[in-house]
């Protein structure tokens, strides 16, 4: 008898390690995830081009992927490298046609790619006008509704008094004129987006890091007007002076944020849902990919969280998938999300170099 329960329980075991990664992960009632891709090593932004092209770009593998779904099965097949020896080609903007990509320093452009996946075109230099800097210089790009390109450019450390050049967001016209600041103060934003509606821009911005477990927090924050300062470095989290640079400074001076996402989470991309598959709660709502923490005792992000809104109000934050550090141990690490014109929800995890594609269906 013992023998037969000793025999059953390693066979339990052995199923449980043979289990897919995706089977760990939790979701709530109703929404299902999938594999969309396994073939984008260190996928992290995500852009959409006008023919349904899903374009990814990535971190160290320095390339640009195009992924097609030509079958409409909600899963890619056929995966294309379009750029490659770029610097770090995290963050991709579609416009007009057109991929714009970033490269630390540079951000270039493949002219009229969805006609040209096979045989892409050779990268043009929008600008070279950019830092140079490596520390916090990868970066994530977008289009505002004002058709302006917008670029954050990350402080060059963990915590100093950047200068006029760096931890800011700017932007530009599409062509490389026009460089202007728009807020200041911003430690390091991976991601951002538009209100509907109100066509005010939000973003994430990661705390500092080296100064405790629970201090700072990761911020989520709203742009009111054009030159606002955010507090970095001089106060983290909108109450808490740095030890070092906050002396002599008031955190009443400086914006504080909508929504403290937790400490060391790594929030990166996000995105404003107004899908229609989800449940009608999740219209209007941000959601946010965790890349987890790389310094706290006990991990912490690691996960897509939900930040529903009314107007700008936060009326709660709680998550949509978990799972990816089970047992502090990390085989997963989310790193932007995309809605789908379907309403389904692509995430991309630079630690497995997949894309996943979140559905609901009750």
């Amino acid at each position: 008898m013992r023998m037969a329960l000793f025999l059953l329980l390693s066979w339990l075991a052995m199923q449980v390690q043979a289990a897919s990664p995706l089977e760990q992960l939790t979701l709530p009632p109703g929404f299902h995830i999938a594999l969309y891709s396994d073939q984008v090593a260190n996928a992290r932004e995500i852009a959409l081009g006008a023919k349904g092209t899903v374009f990814v770009g990535s971190g160290d593998a320095g390339k640009v992927y195009a992924l097609t779904d030509s079958k409409g099965a909600g899963v890619a097949d056929k995966v294309r490298v379009v750029a490659s020896a770029l610097e770090s080609p995290i963050g991709v903007a579609f416009k007009n046609g057109d991929l714009y990509i970033s490269a630390v320093s540079r951000i270039v452009v493949l002219r009229d790619i969805e006609n040209h996946l096979d045989d892409p075109p050779a990268p043009e230099v929008v600008t070279d006008k950019l830092p140079t800097e490596t520390h916090h210089g990868s970066k994530f790009l977008a289009f505002g509704p004002d058709g302006k390109l917008y670029v954050p450019i990350g402080a060059p450390c963990n915590v100093c008094d950047p200068g006029p050049d760096h931890g800011k967001l700017i932007r530009m016209n599409a062509d490389g004129s026009g460089m202007e600041d728009v807020a200041r103060g911003i430690r390091n934003s991976v991601g951002f987006d538009w209100q509907p509606g109100t066509g005010q821009l939000w973003f994430t911005d990661n705390g500092r890091d080296m100064l405790d477990d629970d201090l700072p927090s990761d911020e989520l924050n709203r742009i009111t007007r054009p030159g606002e300062h955010f507090g970095f470095p001089y106060c983290h989290q909108g109450d808490t002076l740095d030890p070092e640079f906050g002396q002599g400074k008031r955190c009443s001076d400086y914006a504080p944020p909508v929504l403290k996402l937790g400490a060391h989470v790594a929030a990166l991309g996000m995105r404003f849902y107004e899908g229609r598959q989800f449940p009608a709660s999740y219209k209007g709502a941000i959601i946010v990919a965790e890349h987890g923490s790389w310094n706290r005792t006990k991990k912490s992000g690691y996960r897509v969280m939900t930040v529903h809104l009314q107007g700008s109000k936060v009326l709660s934050y709680e998550p949509l998938i978990t799972g990816f550090a089970p047992n502090e141990q990390a085989w997963g690490r989310p790193a932007d999300v995309q809605p789908l014109p379907d309403g389904s929800l692509l995430v991309s995890d630079d630690l497995t170099g997949a894309v996943y594609r979140v559905t609901y269906k009750p």
